[in-house]
């Protein structure tokens, strides 16, 4: 990622809705650790246990991956988002930042019944190519069962290198056996913005997540919907099952259609980098040099009245931006109560390949409201079907994670 990735990042919960992970950067600046008294007691207490295993294990061990799996033990039993990131995690973590990653181009969620159901394929996607539908079962990888295995271990089973082939045991409505389908996989360009006219003078602006592309794309989206009607009445922000991303992609969405200079949220952690505030402004949003691309959007987008959706599945960057245009009272927000994910994560590079990704902060609406474990409440609530809120009425919320921080 160059320059932008910067040493030290933001990063919030990306909910798995796909092959590529996605998850929040920001621009916190590195600070290096606090200086503390080494507990030696304890150190030395972990050695004598690191060398009871090596000499009496059963079976040989590697060093590397014990003291890989004692630093993630130790990073992960702090809350639910902060994680040990090995070589293989931090290079993903970039990636879908970039929204690049290699794969085959599925959206995805776990089925109630343990398997990974197929949300949809990518359009142009080896999966599209292949012929993978919505709704397809996917049951098993390479002949590994799906069920019983972790959602992030089966995404890392069909990523890959580009070129190699994976191959899916795909069970779908209305045929009676199973199909085997043999991907190959290559690089997945996502689009994170969809927007169309709807309804003469209505228009809708989807955000899948946050990405580096994310406020160019948005800008180029809008200006396009406005030379397609002029006479705009009203526009609908799709923020449905959107995990999060960028920090500064959910800035430069919200700033979009707030006075200029709004804040637009806050943060407040122990370190002095990680109290700030963050504006509708350039350097808040902008991670690409050149035109600030919200410059030459319509005068009208600022006072164009506004719908969001959200549901469940909104979490991270995606309740950042719908709490600030409640707070300042710029849209409606409809839907269901979002995921509560309002804790701020640092990205610690340790080591050449490795990092580690530690929650250093809480964020805040502009009206001081804190959103951890408690998520948006829509001011007009509303189920995702007419026979009720479907499977948001299944989905855990930060809330129900184990260690989560309390609001």
């Amino acid at each position: 990622m160059g320059s932008t990735f910067k040493n030290s990042c933001l990063v919030g919960l990306g909910a798995i809705a796909g092959i590529g992970l996605t998850m929040q950067f920001s621009a916190l600046a590195l600070k290096p650790p606090v200086e503390a008294s080494m507990p030696i007691a304890e150190l030395r207490q972990l050695a004598d246990a690191y060398g009871v295993i090596k000499s009496d294990y059963v079976e040989p061990v590697q060093d590397g991956q014990l003291l890989s799996q004692a630093i993630a033990g130790m990073v992960e039993s702090l809350d639910p988002h902060s994680a040990y990131l090995d070589p293989r995690a931090y290079r993903e973590l970039r990636e879908g930042t970039e929204g690049r990653f290699v794969g085959l181009g599925v959206e995805i969620v776990e089925s109630d019944e343990g398997y990974i159901e197929i949300v949809a394929p990518m359009e142009d996607s080896p999966a599209w190519h292949a012929g993978i539908k919505e709704g397809d079962l996917i049951t098993a990888i390479d002949g590994h069962p799906v069920q019983g295995t972790p959602l992030d271990e089966a995404i890392k089973r069909m990523r890959g290198e580009p070129g190699t082939r994976v191959t899916l045991t795909i069970v779908r409505k209305g045929l009676a056996a199973p199909l085997s389908v043999t991907v190959e996989r290559r690089e997945i360009v996502q689009k994170s913005v969809k927007a169309k006219m709807v309804a003469p003078g209505y228009a809708w602006l989807r955000i899948s997540q946050f990405q580096e592309p994310t406020v160019d794309d948005m800008a180029a989206k809008l200006q396009a919907l406005y030379r397609a009607d002029p006479d705009l009445k009203g526009l609908v922000l799709d923020l449905r099952n959107d995990p999060g991303g960028l920090l500064q992609g959910a800035i430069g969405v919200a700033a979009a259609f707030l006075p200029k200079n709004a804040e637009i949220v806050s943060t407040n952690g122990q370190l002095e980098d990680s109290r700030q505030r963050f504006y509708g402004r350039p350097e808040f949003y902008m991670l690409r040099s050149g035109a600030d691309p919200l410059a030459s959007l319509p005068p009208a987008f600022k006072d164009l009245p506004m719908v969001v959706l959200v549901n469940t599945g909104s979490a991270s960057a995606s309740e950042i931006v719908a709490g600030a245009l409640q707070d300042y009272k710029r849209a409606a927000i409809l839907g269901s109560q979002t995921f509560g994910k309002g804790s701020v994560q640092t990205i610690r590079p340790i080591g050449r390949d490795a990092a580690v990704k530690l929650t250093t902060a809480r964020y805040y609406t502009p009206a001081g409201r804190s959103i951890q474990a408690r998520g948006i409440v829509p001011d007009f609530p509303v189920d995702e079907t007419l026979e009720g809120d479907g499977l948001n009425a299944l989905r855990m919320r930060e809330a129900d994670l184990q260690h989560h921080l309390s609001n």
